[in-house]
């Protein structure tokens, strides 16, 4: 069985056991998470696809680690007026073990 769903913006495909990164989620260490916006839920040959969220549909998970992604540089700069700025930025990110789908 897998799902996709929406956190942070963006859409994973997950199945049980998976361990995804997404956005910051306030949550300690170690607690479960419910991932309520289910866009799709495949078993096997039969699929259900909400619109846009599966009613009743839960991705259950728990949160294995907090960290920071890799970092990136913002760097802008105006030709001839001697203007740069350069900027380094670091996402905040939470390691998500997918322990349950549940329809």
């Amino acid at each position: 069985m897998y799902a996709v769903l929406e956190t942070g913006g963006k859409q994973y495909k997950v199945a049980k056991g998976d361990v995804i990164q997404v956005e910051k989620l306030e949550c300690p260490v170690g607690q479960p998470v419910r991932l309520e916006k289910v866009l799709l839920v495949g078993d096997g040959s039969q699929v259900q696809v909400g619109n846009p969220f599966l009613q009743g549909c839960v991705v259950t998970g728990e949160i294995t680690e907090q960290l920071k992604g890799k970092k990136i540089l913002v760097f802008k700069k105006r030709r001839r007026k001697n203007y740069r700025r350069k900027n380094g930025h670091r996402q905040l990110l939470t390691r998500v073990k997918i322990t349950e789908i549940s329809k």
